[in-house]
Order: structure tokens, then sequence, then C-alpha cells
């Protein structure tokens, strides 16, 4: 755990030193964005806060490749240079969005570039994880498509959701929390001649860097991530996710004492829920009124909660809650029984649907007496 921590921390401290020259380069040269129309914030600020998130992943895994332990998973793997490896072209791509506003198409091929460089290079998805048991694949082309498509998909939802000061590095943060204490427990628990693990490492890294660059980042926004930031957060997370899945078929989950095989394909579900739903939401709302899914508008779901009365940090904070409720409530079920940790997460979730809707039911509910007053009337 110590040098798991050593590398969150050493990604956290070049992140935020990074993060504040991007801000003084972007300042400085005035490489702002157009502000839009379903912008939240009134006066321009820099896109380039993606660099400093980068800057953060680069650095801690050169040092963990030389680190005691964490040096283990770089011996005779390619795997972390070909996720860093992608991790560069998609930052390029995100930089170049962000300055010249590249076409939605132009951008989907340079997504699908990075997912590539890493599904060949990198990670690589064998298996789709299915209960009671998993469907592999055994075409190396297959593989690699099913993995590309995962990090496009993953990389979208994290910059759909990329709308409020600090709402894309909180929800990173939390659920990446949830999946490096996942990862990192069962490669501790089970026995095992090596214990260090990609996914821990990853998301230890990927957590680092995202609180780093938080404290830019938090309302009122001093540098945006952008979607270099956003889509990067997007492809360590699903490389993260290819690695823990992928150990379903080994055995691993098997020889931990007690842990359900179904929780390496519960929890990045869990974790990506919100991100997932709001990308879900926005296609069939724009398809369904005949545009692009890649048009940009100004519905989603931190969108609406500023709509039905939350501030702008009140609605950061309930999509915190809402991803530790689901991050978390998916860790519980490889700790505790699963009637239990269901029965918890229910009421759970039943409270934090009404706390989300407690601004609409409270003007509703005043409203109410001035209907009845007219009706009588």
């Amino acid at each position: 755990m110590i040098m798991y921590l050593s590398m969150m921390l050493t990604a956290a401290v070049v992140s935020y030193a990074a993060t504040w020259g991007a801000r003084l380069v972007g300042n400085r040269l005035e490489l702002f964005a157009p502000i839009r129309s379903r912008d939240m914030h009134s006066s321009p600020v820099s896109r380039l806060g993606g660099l400093g998130i980068f800057a953060g992943v680069l650095v801690a895994l050169v040092v963990a490749s030389q680190s005691f332990f964490v040096k283990d998973i770089f011996r005779g793997n390619s795997a972390p240079w070909g996720v860093l490896a992608g991790a560069a072209v998609i930052v390029l791509v995100g930089v170049a969005d962000d300055l010249l506003d590249l076409r939605w198409w132009v951008k989907l091929i340079g997504q699908s570039a990075a997912a590539l460089v890493v599904a060949i290079w990198g990670v690589r998805m064998t298996i789709i994880p299915f209960v009671p048991e998993p469907i592999r694949f055994d075409s190396d082309p297959v593989n690699v498509i099913l993995t590309a498509v995962l990090i496009v998909t993953t990389m979208n939802a994290f910059n759909f959701i990329d709308g409020l000061d600090g709402l894309a590095a909180g929800v990173a943060i939390i659920g990446g929390a949830a999946f490096f204490l996942t990862a990192y427990w069962v490669h501790r628990t089970a026995v095992l001649l090596d214990r260090s693990d990609l996914a821990t490492l990853l998301t230890a890294i990927l957590v680092g860097s995202c609180l780093g660059f938080l404290p830019h980042n938090w309302f009122p926004s001093k540098i945006f991530m952008g979607d270099s930031g956003a889509m990067l957060i997007g492809l360590l997370m699903a490389s993260a996710g290819v690695v823990s899945t992928g150990q379903i078929t080994s055995g691993l989950y098997d020889r931990v004492n007690g842990i359900p095989t179904i929780i390496p394909i519960v929890l990045p579900f869990a974790v990506l829920f919100l991100p997932l739903l709001d990308l879900c939401l926005a296609v069939v709302r724009r398809t369904a009124v005949g545009r692009s899914p890649w048009s940009a508008d100004r519905g989603h779901l931190h969108h609406k909660l500023m709509d039905i009365g939350y501030s702008h940090r009140t609605a950061v904070m309930l999509m915190y809650m809402w991803t530790a409720v689901l991050s978390f409530g998916g860790l519980a079920f490889a700790v505790y029984p699963w009637q239990i940790v269901l029965a918890v997460d229910l009421v759970a979730t039943l409270g934090m649907g009404l706390l989300t809707a407690w601004p609409y039911l409270s003007r509703r509910s005043a409203d109410t007496p001035g209907r009845s007053a007219d009706a009588a009337g």
C-alpha cells in the first residue's frame, strides 16, 4: 500500500504544479476557447488543465517503473507504456479540440486512434463479463475492437459529464478510490508470488493526478481540464477496468477469501454509472429530435440539477454523493453478505433520490396551497 500511495502522492504533486504552469501559459497566451451557450461560466478560462493531469500520470508512471515493488509491473510487460502512449495521443487530440473546436468526426477519429494504441500495445479485453460464466474471445482483432469500443465509450462518458467546476475530477477521485481499494484488496488477500497489479497502479495514479488538479478547478474554476483531461480520465479508467475484468478467468478472484467473482463485473459499472447514464440519455435525447449524438446541448444531468434549483456547488456535491453511494455500494459486495449490502444500497439510493428531488418537491408543495385557493375562489 505504501508504494501505491507514494505513486498517488507523486502524481498529485506533479499534477498540481503542472496545472499551475498550464494556467500561467494559458492566461499569458490567452489560449481561451470561445464561451458557448451551454457553458456555465461567463468569463474566459483556459482549458489546458488536461496537460497538468497528464504530467502527473507521465511522471508517476516513469517513477513507478524504477521503484521498489511496483517496478515488477513493468518487467516484461509493455501494457503500462501502451496505456501511456494512448494517453499521450488523446491529450494531443483533446488540446487540439479545446483550442480549435474540432468537428465531431475528427475528434472521433482521434479517440479511436488513442484507443487502438492502448488495445494493440497496452491492455486488451479478452472476455466480456457475464453471469454465470464470462464469454471468452480468442481472436486478436475482436479483442482489439472490443477494447477500443469500450475505451472510446468511457472517454465520451467522462467528457459529457465534465460540465461543472470540479465535477469530472471529483467523480474520478471517488470512483477511482473505490476501484483502487478493490483491486488492492484482491491482490493483497490472494495467495500470490507477485502482488503488484497494473489496475491498482493506474487507479492510484489517476486519483492522485485528479487530486492535484482539483484545487485549481474548484468553483470558481481557475482552469478547466478540457476535453484533453476528461478523455484522459476515461481512457485510464477504462484501461484499469479491462485489466481487472481480464483477471476473472485467471482464477484470481476465486483465490481471494470470500470475494464473489461478480465483483470485477459489478464495480466498473457502479463507478461509471453516472457518466454512462448521462451519455446514454444525451444520445437518446439528441437523436430523438434528429440531431447528431455528438452535438452539444444543455440537457446533461448536472444542468438538470441546476434547473430544479441547486446551486453550482451543491449540484457538484450531489453528484459526488451519488458517485460515492454507487461506487462504495458496489465495493461493499466484496466484503459483506450480499443481502445486507443490497438492503443498505436500496435505502441509500432511495434517500439520495429524495434528496435530489427535494427542491422540486418543496417548490411543488409550496405552490399547492395557492392553486387550491384559486380553485376555491
